[in-house]
């Protein structure tokens, strides 16, 4: 685990920047952000209107030299009508002024006009505001101001800068303007041959705003829909995930408080996905505390309860070894506050190892230990200790190995140790206990049988309770804590092994205690 601190901390030092933001707010961003990119593909526009503007610039000065090169060659007579007809077939406004300045024709004052400028006044609401929103997209995007088309007071080549530029420079020159809705102007000036004369064409060029405005309103409206659809998926999605989020929260808030015994912490058995593994993660947590928390109070109670037998005991033999006088009654007394102290001493270090030995557990890394030489060790050393009694001790085992399991070497010796001590109190003098080892593919079994009167069916769980004890009527009291085989069943369990009583089968009497473990694999 302390390997895994700086990693943890990195990814949520990554994370901190969000720690502030609820997670509907991050939901609706995310989708949200992505929607303002595709928004801005209106300023796009900008550039597909330019490149109109600047095709249809070419247009007017071929038109407006095309024009001027054919009343350049064509008669006096003649020019009027080609004047007319031209305006008419391109639908422009042909003006043409002579050497001095001075309008020539006309193609508004020859014919019918080619063209009318809109009067927005009198267009409906959506013309109007499709032309607010050209001001807006021009102001974000800082165009330049363009003039507003008006006909001068008096129509002559010095009234329009670009029909004297031409005039001046010999060569076409365009300009722009817009008319009162907005829609371009494009005005072309082209010398006519080397007669001093300069042809004015003007167009009203309503279809670049019309396809300008037609791609806006499209994408306007998949804009508007896609936001809207994103907004309620978002919501959706931010529904189906904090909701039960929250759900979670409060349940975990009374867990905290305790105000509550039995919290029930939604399972989400519909959920499929991580929500659902979580909540499924927290309410197995919720339970496997509640447990460790209800254990720990039986604990607390078992051990008090424990305590008050040799403690009252003491009690006693100390203060009635202040009111007696016989030297033989005085020797009893004290052996039996010794022996009380003793008992208090064992129980106090039993349970203390009762209590640390899951934290210890817990942190311990498992290394492959060899339980064949373990148990031949141990039994050699209890020989030598003399800690067998008068039993014999036996072990066998069937299969050349390996016997090698994951675990930690002190405390599986532990386990096996109170094995042993349990079959030597309950074995008669000169009785044998027999370990045998076998292996079975990737486990191998630890089973300890004594010669002692056996444990009844409906007791076999219970002796691996703790402070459970059902002893020898020969034993002396006080001499077991009752917590041996129900630590030896904690180290085992922790292993990932198992402890419990089995038949001895035949005719044999005497208790089976099976252990198994998981074999060492390398994987």
């Amino acid at each position: 685990m302390a390997r895994r601190e700086p990693r943890y901390r990195s990814r949520l030092a990554r994370l901190r920047w969000s720690l502030g933001v609820s997670l509907t707010s991050r939901i609706l961003a995310v989708n949200i952000i992505a929607l303002g990119l595709l928004a801005g593909s209106l300023f796009y526009l900008d550039s597909y209107r330019n490149r109109l503007l600047a095709e249809r610039y070419q247009l007017a000065r071929a038109e407006a030299e095309v024009a001027a090169g054919a009343l350049a060659v064509t008669n006096r007579a003649q020019r009027r009508a080609l004047v007319v007809r031209t305006a008419t077939q391109q639908k422009l406004r042909l003006r043409l002024y002579g050497r001095d300045g001075s309008l020539v024709a006309d193609s508004f004052d020859l014919a019918e006009p080619s063209f009318k400028f809109a009067n927005p006044a009198g267009e409906p609401w959506y013309l109007q505001a499709a032309r607010s929103l050209d001001r807006g997209m021009d102001f974000l995007l800082g165009a330049a101001p363009i003039p507003d088309y008006r006909e001068p007071k008096e129509d002559n080549a010095d009234s329009w800068p670009e029909a004297a530029e031409a005039r001046a420079s010999g060569a076409t020159v365009i300009r722009q303007r817009q008319a009162p809705d907005r829609t371009p102007v494009i005005s072309a000036a082209a010398p006519v041959g080397t007669l001093g004369q300069v042809l004015l064409t003007t167009r009203n060029a309503t279809d670049i705003t019309e396809n300008v405005r037609d791609a806006r309103q499209t994408l306007v409206i998949i804009v508007g829909a896609a936001s809207i659809i994103s907004i309620l998926l978002s919501l959706f999605l931010a529904r189906t995930i904090v909701q039960p989020l929250r759900l979670l929260v409060r349940a975990a808030v009374r867990v905290r408080l305790g105000r509550e015994r039995e919290v029930v912490v939604p399972r989400l058995p519909e959920r499929r996905d991580e929500i659902g593994l979580l909540a499924r993660a927290i309410s197995d947590m919720t339970s496997a505390l509640r447990q460790r928390i209800d254990a720990v109070e039986s604990f607390a109670a078992d051990v008090a309860h424990e305590l008050k037998n040799p403690l009252a005991s003491l009690r006693s033999a100390l203060e009635s070894l202040e009111r007696v006088e016989q030297p033989e009654l005085r020797r009893q007394l004290s052996a039996i506050a010794a022996h009380d102290v003793l008992r208090i001493d064992r129980l106090v270090t039993e349970i203390a190892d009762a209590s640390r030995i899951d934290a210890e557990l817990s942190r311990t890394i498992f290394e492959p230990v060899d339980i064949l030489a373990l148990v031949e060790a141990l039994a050699e050393a209890r020989r030598q200790r003399g800690v067998n009694g008068d039993c014999a001790l036996v072990v066998t085992h069937a299969d050349p190995g390996p016997w090698l399991v994951p675990g930690d070497a002190p405390r599986l010796e532990r386990v096996l140790e109170n094995l042993l001590d349990n079959a030597v109190s309950f074995s008669p003098p000169g009785g044998t206990i027999k370990v045998a080892l076998a292996r079975d593919e990737d486990q191998i079994a630890i089973t300890v049988i004594d010669d002692g009167p056996g444990i009844p069916p409906d007791a076999r769980e219970k002796v691996f309770e703790r402070f459970h004890s059902l002893r020898p009527a020969a034993e002396d009291f006080g001499n077991h804590s009752g917590l041996g085989l129900a630590i030896a069943r904690t180290i085992v369990e922790a292993h990932d092994g198992a402890l419990m009583v089995r038949d001895v089968g035949g005719s044999r009497s005497g208790a089976c205690l099976a252990l198994t473990l998981p074999a060492w694999s390398e994987e």
